[in-house]
C-alpha cells in the first residue's frame, strides 16, 4: 500500500506501497485464495471434465448482456496440472512440518520438475487439444501453454459459451459456465485463465517512467520512542503523547527481534518480488547504509532480474512502484545486512506478470526466502488464478523455499470496499500472511512493547485547545480475519480459536490471517532513502518515514534470513508449521492493543506538510492513536491482527537447537 491518498488502479494492481507516515496512501492489498479448482468429471457434459472455479462469481444471470461477438479474440493461459499434482501437495506438506519423518528433505528445482512437473506426453496431448480446437498456442513454459484465437474457439476449446457480464459499471467478458477439458487429457489441465477479461488492457514495449513526487516529513520528531513530549499541545487519554519517531533503523529493528551481532544473514538469499523496477535503487541503497550505520553492499549482493518489456505503465502506476521496492530492499539489509538480495521485477503489476516472477525464482531456486509486499481484497481473486498461485507455491515449497506476504493495511477492508474480507494471495494456506504492529523501541534500542496496528486520526482543533474528535477516524490498519474460499490449513489447527476460524457461520473451519507480524505503523515505521521528484523537476535523494504491512513482510523476511543462519544455512521452507510449532513459546512477542494495561489508551503526535514536501502550504498537526484496528484485535494469544505474535529474542534462539514445546 501506499497512502491514503493515492490514486485508484484501473487495472487489478497487486501493489502493496508502504503507508507514508504523512499522506497515508490506500492500498491494494492483497493474498490470493487457494482453492485449487480440481478437474472434476460429475457436472461435465460425457466425456469432460470441469475446470472449477473458472466461471467467475460476477458473471450472474442478472448481469449478463448476451453472447460475446464470435470474432472477438481471446487471449488466455492454460495451466498444465503436472504429473502428480496431489503428490506436489503432499510432499509440500510433508517436507514443511516439523512432525514429519521428511521434514526438510528438500529437492531441487531440477528434481522437482522431473518428479511433479509435467511429461512431454502432457504438453504435446494439451497442446494438440488446443490447435485442433483451432487456438493459436503462442508461448509457454513449464507452467502454462499462452494460447490466442477468436471467441469461437475459445468456445469450441473448452465447452462453454463466453458472455458479455456488467461489473462496477463495465461490461467484461467471462464464461458462462465453468469451463471443460476432454477427459481423454487425463487430468493434465490445472485450469485456465483469460477466459474473463477483467480488467487488462495491453501496452506493449513501454519505458518506465521518472520517480514519482518527492514525500517528506515535517517533524519535531522524537530521536527514540517517547524522548520527546511538547508540553504545550492537549493531552490524550490523560496524558501528554509524545511526537512520533523520526524512523526507525536497522539498529533498532534488530533489537526489537533479538537479533545479535552474530546474526547477519550470511549465506541466505532473500528475494523481492514486486511490478517494474526503480531506475536508481542501487545508488539509493547504498546512500541509505551509508547514512544509517548499515553494511555497505559488497559486489553482488543486491542483483535484479527483470523483464525484456513492460505493460500497464500507466495503468499501474509503475513509479509509484519505485518505493515498494526501494523500501523492501532497504529493510531487509537492515534487519539482515549479509543477507544476498534479489530483486525479480514483474512487467506489470497484473496476475499473469506476478507469477511470472514468482516462477523464476521457484524454477531457477534464485533464493531461500521470497518477500512479497503486493496484493488485493479476495473478493477480486478468482479460483482459477488462484489454483495457479498455489501450484507455484507448493513447488517453493518442496524446494524449501518460503513465502511472505503482506496481509494487507486496510484492516478488515470493510472502510475501503463495503465487505469485511481478508486479502489475497496472503490468504493462501501455503504462504506466510504477515500482520502488523505499532512499535515503541526505547532509548538504547530497548525494545518496550507492541500494539496490533490500527490507527485513528483527530486534528489539533484551531485554537490549539483540543484534539478534535478523539480517537478521530479510522484511516489504516494490519489486513485479517478469516477467509471465505479457503479452508483451515493443518498448522492452524489448536492454534488459531474457533470464534475465528468459524467467523463466517457454518460448521466448515477456515483460514485466518495473519499468521506472524512485525513493524508496519507507519507512526512508528521505517526510515527509507529514495531518489524522488521535487517540485522544481530535479531528482533528489530523500529520506522519510514510512509503514505498511509492506514494512513488515520485509522485516519477517529479514528475520527468517537470521534464522536460517542460525540453523546453519539449512533452508527453513514454508515456515507456517514451524511457525505454529513455537506457538506460546518464548519465541514471540504476544502483542495485545493495550500492552500497557486494559485501561491505557496510547498515541503519538505527528506534524506533516499539507503538500506532502515543504511548509509553503502550511502544516497540519494530528494525534494518531494506536491499537484501533477496525473490527479486528490483538489480544492475549493467536489473533488476527497479529498472528501467533512478533519475533522475540527467544525465535532465533529456537534455531539454534534449543526450540523446546
Amino acid at each position: 500500500m501506499r497512502s491514503i491518498s493515492s490514486r485508484e488502479r484501473t487495472a487489478r494492481s497487486r501493489k502493496r506501497a508502504a503507508l507514508g507516515l504523512a499522506a497515508a496512501l490506500p492500498l491494494v492489498a492483497g493474498a490470493l485464495a487457494l482453492g485449487i479448482p480440481t478437474a472434476q468429471a460429475d457436472s461435465a457434459p460425457h466425456g469432460r471434465d470441469t475446470l472449477n472455479g473458472t466461471k467467475p462469481a460476477w458473471a450472474t444471470a442478472r448481469s449478463d448482456r448476451g453472447a460475446t461477438d464470435d470474432g472477438n479474440k481471446v487471449t488466455a493461459r492454460v495451466y498444465l496440472a503436472g504429473r502428480d499434482a496431489k503428490g506436489l501437495a503432499d510432499y509440500a506438506k510433508a517436507v514443511s512440518d516439523p512432525s514429519s519423518p521428511h521434514y526438510g528433505t528438500f529437492l531441487s528445482a531440477r528434481r522437482t520438475q522431473a518428479r511433479f512437473g509435467p511429461t512431454r506426453q502432457q504438453k504435446d496431448a494439451v497442446t494438440a487439444w488446443l490447435k485442433g480446437a483451432g487456438l493459436a498456442v503462442t508461448g509457454g513454459n513449464q507452467h502454462y501453454l499462452s494460447v490466442t484465437g477468436e471467441v469461437s474457439a475459445a468456445e469450441r476449446a473448452f465447452g462453454t459459451q463466453l458472455h458479455n457480464y456488467t461489473k462496477d459499471g463495465k461490461v467484461y467478458r467471462a464464461p458462462s459456465n465453468a469451463a471443460t477439458v476432454p477427459a481423454s487429457l487425463h487430468g493434465a489441465v490445472l485450469t485456465v485463465v483469460g477466459l474473463d477479461n477483467a480488467p487488462k488492457r495491453a501496452k506493449h514495449d513501454e519505458t518506465l517512467p521518472p520517480p514519482g513526487p518527492v514525500f517528506k516529513n515535517a517533524g519535531p520528531f522524537s530521536s527514540y520512542y517517547g524522548s520527546r513530549t511538547d508540553r504545550s499541545l492537549p493531552s490524550a487519554y490523560g496524558a501528554k503523547q509524545p511526537y512520533a519517531i523520526k524512523g526507525y533503523t536497522g539498529k533498532e529493528l534488530r533489537a526489537a527481534y533479538g537479533a545479535k551481532s552474530r546474526n547477519t544473514g550470511k549465506g541466505v538469499t532473500v528475494a523481492i518480488t514486486d511490478a517494474f523496477a526503480s531506475p536508481t535503487i542501487a545508488a539509493d541503497a547504498a546512500q541509505y547504509a551509508k547514512r544509517n550505520g548499515d553494511p555497505g553492499y559488497r559486489k553482488g549482493q543486491l542483483t535484479q532480474v527483470l523483464p525484456a518489456d513492460y505493460r500497464y505503465t500507466e495503468e499501474c502506476d509503475a513509479g509509484g512502484w519505485y518505493g515498494e521496492e526501494t523500501l523492501d530492499v532497504e529493510a531487509v539489509h537492515a534487519v539482515a545486512p549479509a543477507a544476498d538480495i534479489v530483486y525479480v521485477g514483474g512487467a506489470s503489476c497484473t496476475d499473469d506478470d506476478l507469477l511470472d516472477s514468482l516462477a523464476k525464482v521457484v524454477d531457477n531456486r534464485l533464493a531461500d526466502i521470497v518477500s512479497n509486499s503486493w496484493g488485493d481484497v479476495e473478493a477480486n481473486e478468482t479460483p482459477d488464478v488462484a489454483a495457479a498461485y498455489d501450484q507455484i507455491f507448493q513447488q517453493g515449497a518442496v524446494e524449501g523455499i518460503g513465502f511472505y506476504f503482506s496481509s494487507g493495511d486496510n484492516g478488515d477492508n470493510v472502510a475501503s470496499t463495503g465487505t469485511k474480507q481478508v486479502d489475497t494471495p496472503a490468504n493462501s494456506a501455503w504462504v506466510t500472511a504477515v500482520g502488523g504492529t505499532s512499535l515503541a523501541v526505547g532509548k538504547g534500542g530497548k525494545y518496550q512493547w507492541e500494539t496490533g496496528w490500527g490507527t485513528t486520526k483527530a486534528t489539533l482543533s484551531a485554537d490549539g485547545t483540543n484534539w478534535g474528535g478523539l480517537p478521530g477516524a479510522y484511516t489504516s490498519g494490519a489486513g485479517g480475519g478469516t477467509s471465505k474460499t479457503v479452508a483451515q490449513p493443518f498448522y492452524q489447527r489448536g492454534v488459531v480459536p474457533d470464534a475465528l476460524a468459524l467467523a463466517n457461520g457454518g460448521t466448515a473451519k477456515q483460514r485466518v490471517t495473519p499468521d506472524v507480524a512485525a513493524v508496519a505503523d507507519p507512526n512508528t515505521g521505517f526510515l527509507v532513502g529514495q531518489t524522488q521528484a521535487f517540485p522544481d523537476g530535479s531528482l533528489q535523494y530523500g529520506e522519510y518515514r514510512i509503514g505498511g504491512t509492506s514494512l513488515a513482510a520485509p522485516v519477517i523476511a529479514g528475520v527468517q534470513a537470521l534464522a536460517q543462519q542460525a540453523r546453519g544455512g539449512q533452508p527453513i521452507g514454508f515456515a507456517n508449521p514451524s511457525l505454529y510449532d513455537r506457538y506460546g513459546t518464548a519465541s514471540y512477542h504476544d502483542v495485545t492493543d493495550h500492552p500497557l494495561g486494559a485501561g491505557v489508551s496510547l498515541g503519538v503526535v505527528r506534524v506533516d506538510y499539507v503538500n506532502s514536501h515543504d511548509d509553503t502550504g502550511g502544516l497540519v498537526t494530528s494525534l494518531r492513536s494506536l491499537g484501533r484496528d477496525s473490527s479486528l484485535h490483538a489480544v492475549v494469544g493467536y489473533d488476527d491482527v497479529t498472528g501467533v505474535g512478533t519475533p522475540a529474542a527467544g525465535y532465533l534462539t529456537s534455531f539454534g537447537g534449543h526450540h523446546r514445546r
